[in-house]
């Protein structure tokens, strides 16, 4: 049983909070919205009341889509700091039902297709890549070059797939071509979220995890690195 009196939102006091849950139940829309202000700011920090509330949101995400989506914002703003670890640890049921769930919505190939995969990214605890991966029509990855330390723009996109140092003039310059992974080669995460796509039919996202997950030439000293690795290593949350 929750205990309200010791849980804040971001306006404080998250005594309104039970009430929303309330109303939510019956759908009422004016309640969603005030709910998802007061626990999650901006899409980047959850409150201490979000956890509390997230068993809540996950009985109600097998027929409420926006409870699916906030209990996936909430999810994706877990690496905060946030100082709840304790709270989010209490969720753990609730969280392993949000994954079922919605393995289960990507299953049906939904229009909401991509968000609901990085909720479950985030869900895995993939908090970096469920922050910054999109569906590879224009992505852009930032990484320092593991040898030389040089600043390289890994494009993944319609304008092409490449490693290029950016200019502020000139734009990506010293372009050199990716080298995908072969997808009978991916392990881990970068197998799972490769034979998701794959099994869902979202070729386009499954053929962009190949080249996230391949290698890149460093075009100010040639070297090669794997791109995946590289960028983990600098921006997944330490847990």
């Amino acid at each position: 049983m929750v205990n309200w009196e010791r849980m804040y939102d971001c306006h404080g006091d998250a005594h309104r909070v039970p009430e929303l849950l309330e109303r939510v139940e019956h759908d009422d829309a004016e309640a969603w919205d005030e709910l998802g202000h007061r626990l999650v700011l901006e899409r980047e920090l959850v409150f201490p009341a979000g956890f509390a509330a997230l068993p809540c949101l996950v009985r109600l995400a097998s027929r409420s889509d926006r409870a699916r989506g906030l209990a996936g914002t909430i999810m994706r703003c877990a690496a905060g700091q946030h100082g709840c670890d304790d709270l989010l640890a209490d969720c753990a049921d609730a969280i392993a039902e949000l994954r079922e769930l919605l393995d289960r919505h990507l299953r049906s190939r939904p229009a909401d297709y991509l968000a609901t995969y990085l909720d479950l990214l985030a869900v895995e605890e993939q908090y970096h890549w469920s922050a910054v991966m999109g569906d590879f029509s224009d992505d852009f990855y930032v990484i320092a070059c593991p040898h030389c330390g040089a600043e390289v723009t890994i494009a993944i996109g319609g304008h092409g797939r490449y490693s290029a140092i950016r200019d502020w003039h000139l734009g990506d310059v010293d372009r050199r071509d990716l080298k995908p992974a072969s997808p009978e080669d991916l392990s881990g995460i970068g197998g799972w979220m490769h034979a998701t796509a794959v099994r869902d039919g979202q070729g386009f996202l499954a053929e962009g995890i190949t080249y996230l997950f391949g290698k890149a030439e460093c075009p100010a000293c040639a070297s090669v690195f794997n791109i995946a690795d590289e960028y983990s290593s600098s921006n997944r949350p330490v847990m």
